[in-house]
């Protein structure tokens, strides 16, 4: 009785549109223009095609009938450069399967990637969302710059290094796009941040912590971002998050970007209670106990794009 009980309610609930039913489950998020997912600094989009960077997004936002792609650019370089590549790629997919034009999701780096590509051929893009994106730079992007100065023999090392450890990535995924660590230090540091915006400035707040326009030659723009930074105990890149927290001061951020730095367009929400590493499901999905969960997050927002007709 009391299972028939149960069975009478969710079939009213459904009814009501309370309950989503199974075929509705499975177009949540088939949006009408395919999903790009554009990864960060020392990124990829899979290793030995087992770990995902954007670890159990593109099979949750696949279940709910999205088409995902997840783009593989430069480990480390200038935004100019991967966005350049990244326009290879959907140009690639554009012929391949047909494709007008992308939905792009960048994290971090992938964001101004992005960015570049919606301003310099919006006839790809429907629209792009940046999170956890240093729009105006990262903190600890200005700190090793002045560290590490034209002329210091640590540059080259330091240089040489994460070069080697791109390249590492890159192989470990597949890929064979050229790696420039002291490009990507550039692009990322307020200066070089305040260029590109010079250049690229659709979505930009027009004052520091504000919103960008939400549409610019008919690419719609959103950003996201957290502001937490030791979230699990269990979490070994906590960290490392801690220790980039340190050049932020009083200023909320995310371990590696601040607060405002991550906003763009329509900001849906710029305090997750997630570090750099938790708003793409990193590591493993650790992150702190009652925080949202970052693949429910970008689900949602797959859901926005379709019902916004993108």
């Amino acid at each position: 009785m009391i299972r028939s009980a149960l069975s009478r309610l969710l079939f009213a609930l459904v009814l009501l549109g309370i309950v989503p039913t199974a075929s509705a489950q499975s177009t949540y998020t088939q949006t009408r223009h395919p999903i790009v997912l554009v990864h960060g600094l020392l990124g990829f989009d899979s290793l030995f095609g087992v770990y995902d960077y954007w670890y159990g997004v593109p099979s949750d936002l696949r279940s709910g009938g999205a088409r995902v792609y997840v783009a593989n650019v430069s480990s480390s370089n200038y935004t100019e450069v991967r966005g350049e590549q990244l326009i290879r790629d959907l140009l690639s997919l554009r012929a391949v399967y047909g494709h007008q034009k992308f939905n792009l999701i960048g994290h971090s780096h992938g964001g101004p990637t992005a960015r570049y590509v919606a301003s310099v051929r919006p006839d790809l893009v429907a629209s792009v969302t940046s999170v956890g994106s240093p729009h105006t730079g990262s903190k600890v992007a200005d700190a090793l710059a002045t560290t590490l100065p034209e002329g210091s023999p640590l540059r080259p090392l330091v240089a040489g290094f994460v070069d080697a450890l791109s390249g590492l990535i890159e192989f470990l995924s597949g890929d064979d796009d050229p790696q420039y660590a002291l490009g990507a230090l550039a692009s990322l540091s307020s200066s070089g941040s305040a260029a590109f915006n010079a250049r690229h400035p659709q979505g930009m707040p027009s004052y520091r912590c504000g919103q960008g326009a939400g549409s610019v030659n008919g690419v719609r723009y959103y950003s996201w971002g957290g502001t937490s930074v030791l979230t699990n105990v269990f979490d070994a890149s906590d960290a490392m998050m801690g220790a980039g927290a340190l050049f932020f001061g009083f200023e909320q951020n995310d371990g590696l970007v601040g607060q405002c730095s991550s906003h763009l367009g329509v900001v849906l929400r710029d305090n997750y209670g997630w570090n750099h590493l938790d708003e793409v499901n990193q590591i493993f999905g650790l992150r702190g106990l009652f925080a949202s969960n970052p693949v429910s997050v970008i689900r949602a927002h797959a859901n926005r794009l379709k019902n916004a007709g993108l």
